[in-house]
């Protein structure tokens, strides 16, 4: 190794990366902040930091203290799990680099759900949301029932973009209508309406769909902020969903208010 390798090497070493963790440590206690002192290392992102902060217990003050405790699994942002504010910016931490961050970087969960403990929140709401909306195609038996119905490509492109939800919860957090003070299930929601009405089967479920998101927490609760398409994660069209889904509302009501008893020319 050269002397000027042995150099930056050694400088790599003694660098550090400051963190300041919002920490909470029950559903119902104050939170905190906690500063935090990781050894630098090339490429690591910020799930790497927390896991060192795990392994090695002691804040900046060089106090030994508990472990953060946050969420996450495939740490190559397809879960979701690890959905957390970064900087005030709600975002996976999996994909979150150190290097592009500035420093103190801060973490805080998101606060759009209830906080479990420090970076840890309960999604609960977005899943419940899913079960309202019927988020599944439904298929008549277990036997088998031969090929079905197939999409046209064109179709099935734009449908794919809408598959990637990882239900992160990120536009929920950066949605302002999204709130303690309305019921509105969020972006996400809205999409994931359009994605299985569009689907041969899941069409079958159109009107109930459809009928959700025309009551209570449904898409009259949106406020075209568009704050949703720019935090997406996945880079899903979320406006253009909102768009149709309102379109699709709108040709309902006016099914709804002529009935079976009424013509629409």
């Amino acid at each position: 190794m050269s002397e000027q390798q042995t150099a930056s090497a050694t400088a790599t070493a003694t660098k550090t990366v400051v963190f300041d963790i919002q920490r909470q440590d029950t559903a119902t206690s104050s939170p905190y902040t906690e500063r935090f002192e990781v050894p630098y290392r090339p490429n690591m992102n910020v799930i790497s930091a927390l896991m060192e902060i795990r392994r090695n217990p002691v804040n900046a003050k060089g106090e030994k203290t508990t472990p953060i405790n946050w969420d996450m699994n495939c740490l190559e942002e397809v879960c979701g799990a690890c959905s957390m504010v970064i900087n005030g910016r709600p975002r996976q931490s999996c994909t979150a680099l150190v290097d592009q961050l500035t420093q103190p970087i801060k973490l805080e969960p998101m606060r759009t759900f209830p906080v479990v403990r420090d970076l840890i929140v309960d999604r609960e709401f977005m899943f419940d949301s899913l079960k309202r909306i019927k988020a599944w195609v439904p298929i008549d038996g277990t036997y088998d029932l031969g090929e079905g119905p197939r999409m046209p490509e064109r179709k099935r492109q734009w449908a794919y973009e809408l598959s990637k939800c990882m239900t992160c919860g990120v536009c929920l957090e950066a949605c302002p209508n999204v709130n303690d003070k309305t019921n509105f299930m969020g972006p996400a929601l809205m999409s994931q309406v359009r994605l299985f009405n569009a689907h041969p089967t899941g069409s079958m479920n159109k009107d109930e769909r459809l009928a959700t998101v025309m009551g209570d927490g449904g898409i009259t609760e949106c406020g075209n902020a568009q704050n949703c398409v720019v935090a997406c994660p996945k880079g899903i069209p979320l406006t253009t969903s909102l768009g149709a889904i309102g379109r699709a509302t709108t040709i309902q009501m006016f099914k709804n208010f002529f009935g079976s008893d009424h013509q629409v020319d």
